[in-house]
């Protein structure tokens, strides 16, 4: 919960269009209206089934130590081979710490910035990482090891942020509608991933060299 402290004495941010006090000062109001990590997705789509699609599961199962289920192509596309309903990527989704400590390893690989383009409106994050093999291991020492039988993959992750009592939304008995201030606005996802994972907002991804 954000202080009284936090809110008087306000950060440099690069969050852009928003009174940042008034955010912090609802946060710290009701602790009901505080984002949290809700779930991290992982989807390594493939676009064919069979043999890549299996090794594809096997680097989604290798960083996230569960193991993932399948995603079906929602329409058939001659031009690619694809059929309806054929298996064409490997999902896994991630809660808890599990989450928190996966996103902070995807941050290394972008040198701990994100696009301002990678937010929505209803409190998702939408990251791309080019090779697996980019990802740092669990302890941060080393990056995780190039296997020539797999070989390199790119997938997408999603941040889901959400506030307490999202789920409402969601479940399975007395599902209820939610108002539209219980969804997280585009500014406060991007202050809250900058002041927890101390994260720098940019409108492109320039090459850095130390």
């Amino acid at each position: 919960m954000a202080s009284k402290t936090e809110i008087e004495e306000i950060p440099q941010t690069r969050v852009r269009g928003a009174d940042i006090k008034n955010i912090l000062a609802d946060w710290a109001s009701n602790p009901m209206r505080r984002p949290r990590i809700a779930k991290v997705i992982i989807n390594l789509s493939t676009g064919a089934s069979g043999e890549v699609l299996k090794k594809a599961a096997t680097v989604v199962e290798l960083l996230s130590h569960q193991k993932p289920t399948y995603g079906r192509a929602k329409r058939s596309i001659k031009e690619f081979n694809i059929r309806k309903h054929e298996n064409i990527s490997a999902i896994v989704t991630m809660r808890g710490k599990k989450a928190v400590n996966f996103i902070r390893r995807v941050l290394v690989t972008t040198d701990n910035r994100i696009l301002y383009k990678s937010f929505d409106n209803y409190g998702n994050v939408s990251l791309g990482i080019k090779e697996h093999i980019q990802l740092p291991n669990e302890d941060m020492r080393g990056n995780v090891k190039y296997d020539p039988e797999l070989g390199i993959f790119g997938f997408n992750i999603n941040i889901k942020l959400e506030r307490p009592g999202f789920r409402v939304k969601n479940r399975r008995k007395f599902r209820h509608k939610i108002g539209k201030n219980q969804y997280i606005t585009k500014a406060e996802a991007e202050l809250f991933m900058e002041r927890e994972f101390k994260v720098e907002l940019v409108d492109k991804m320039e090459q850095r060299f130390y």
